[in-house]
């Protein structure tokens, strides 16, 4: 008896926001790539398939599109310059700029603040810590974080100095076998925010990816292992 095909699932029309969307990703973008490129979390770009959001973005993205297609432009940052005045805010029904949820960037005038991240923020490259670090740069702060990975993630063994000397709180081992490691204090001085901030424009606004090239650089974990969980404190250097 051969065996029975599947049929593909019928695809619901696709607002404009998701037909421009499927071209940049043919062209070779990801969906992160495109929420980078408009400055919004990937899970928007997946809202313009699920819930038909979008509408917003349609100048931007085409104007990108083009920038692709016709000056073959690939460097996201690039990209994002083109989107970024072409980019406006929704209206109500009676004509008048629509409120948006925001996160408030938690840095107090004293420069303390503290930022976390989960599995989920962890995927989309915890963009919501950009601005935390943006804003700690801004203020020239000391910066200090914590990360969680598996155990053997580690290039040292639990409790190393060689690791993270003078870390804030000890070496924090799970159940499901990772460890929550800190790395700077106001004990050393910890790090200057310009730096990692600077390492975050780099790796596109990704705070993941630039965490954990300089956990790689600095020779701290392997360069296959995968952060869980991230924590960025901040504090001024007196």
């Amino acid at each position: 008896m051969p065996p029975r095909t599947r049929r593909p699932a019928p695809n619901p029309q696709r607002n404009e926001a998701a037909q421009l969307a499927d071209q940049l990703q043919a062209a070779g973008f990801t969906k992160r790539d495109i929420a980078r490129i408009i400055g919004r979390d990937p899970s928007l770009v997946s809202q313009f398939y699920t819930r038909h959001k979008g509408a917003a973005f349609v100048p931007a993205l085409t104007h990108v599109l083009t920038a692709v297609q016709t000056a073959g432009i690939t460097d996201t940052t690039e990209l994002a310059a083109i989107a970024a005045p072409r980019i406006s805010r929704r209206t109500t029904t009676s004509g008048t700029r629509a409120r948006v949820r925001t996160k408030a960037v938690l840095i107090t005038p004293a420069g303390t603040g503290t930022g976390r991240a989960g599995a989920q923020a962890i995927a989309s490259g915890s963009t919501r810590l950009r601005s935390l670090i943006a804003e700690a740069a801004r203020r020239n702060l000391r910066l200090a974080f914590t990360v969680r990975l598996l155990k053997t993630g580690y290039v040292h063994p639990s409790g190393s100095r060689t690791d993270s000397p003078g870390i804030r709180r000890d070496v924090i081992q799970r159940a499901d076998h990772t460890e929550e490691r800190s790395y700077g204090s106001s004990s050393t001085g910890g790090f200057d925010a310009r730096d990692f901030a600077h390492r975050t424009d780099q790796a596109g606004g990704d705070v993941t990816a630039a965490i954990h090239q300089w956990l790689v650089e600095t020779s701290r974990i392997h360069a296959e292992a995968r952060i869980t969980h991230l924590e960025i404190r901040t504090w001024r250097h007196t």
